[in-house]
């Protein structure tokens, strides 16, 4: 086994219906960009009901049927926000309780012990999280929120810190596969390849996620010299 072995992402999620929701961070091939990425998936009609938006650089999601929402307290939230020079992406409300702890100088891994996963029995989705630190020694962590038993008795929190590295990204998913309940992602965020171009890594993403189950994507690349941003963003339903 090549622990050192940088994964194709389509490849890794193009025959599994449900990864739920991921986050990707990471430098492009060339060494020039930061690289976010943040992908939705839905089983049931409320989870699907849903759409990014982008407003003044951050991104919600939104309900793309307001009269059909049945639950809007773990589906509508910020995903992605910006604090000075750090970018958090998350997948859920989370993202404040980050923003507002940057605000207060308490740092990722400090802001996150005051949340768990999700209460969603029997599935407990976990809590993903990312922060990058923008400039020129570019660096990022990320954490995972998870159950520590079937009941949800207490919340296991693992935080990975990583330095930045051209072509190399990681990714975490909430889910290993589809299933009742469905099993919490397992291990640290694997390791896959970051190319140049943002259509060529939105396409990949977006081509290889479940036609039925996947509902949005966001990309963002960032010049670590200029500060300018690129984003690519895509809904199912428009």
């Amino acid at each position: 086994m090549d622990i050192y072995k940088i994964n194709d992402i389509g490849e890794l999620i193009r025959d599994n219906s449900y990864v739920g929701r991921g986050i990707v961070a990471g430098k492009s091939k060339d060494g020039k960009k930061a690289v976010a990425a943040y992908f939705i998936m839905g089983r049931s009609a409320n989870s699907r009901n849903r759409i990014f938006t982008e407003k003044n650089g951050e991104v919600f999601t939104e309900p793309f049927d307001a009269s059909k929402v049945e639950d809007p307290s773990l589906i509508i939230y910020a995903a992605i926000r910006q604090y000075a020079d750090k970018l958090i992406v998350t997948n859920g409300d989370q993202t404040d309780t980050i923003y507002e702890g940057f605000e207060k100088g308490i740092s990722f891994s400090e802001a996150l012990t005051a949340r768990e996963f999700e209460p969603d029995k029997p599935n407990y989705t976990p809590r993903i999280s990312a922060a990058l630190y923008l400039g020129k020694d570019f660096s990022y962590d990320m954490s995972i929120l998870k159950s520590a038993d079937a009941d949800g008795t207490a919340c296991n929190r693992y935080t990975f810190s990583y330095p930045s590295m051209a072509g190399l990204g990681h990714f975490v998913h909430t889910y290993v596969c589809d299933g009742n309940p469905i099993p919490t992602f397992q291990g640290e965020p694997e390791r896959v390849e970051i190319p140049d171009d943002i259509d060529e890594f939105t396409g990949k993403l977006w081509d290889a996620l479940n036609e039925d189950n996947k509902i949005s994507l966001y990309v963002r690349y960032i010049d670590l010299e200029t500060g300018k941003a690129d984003n690519r963003l895509v809904n199912k339903y428009n």
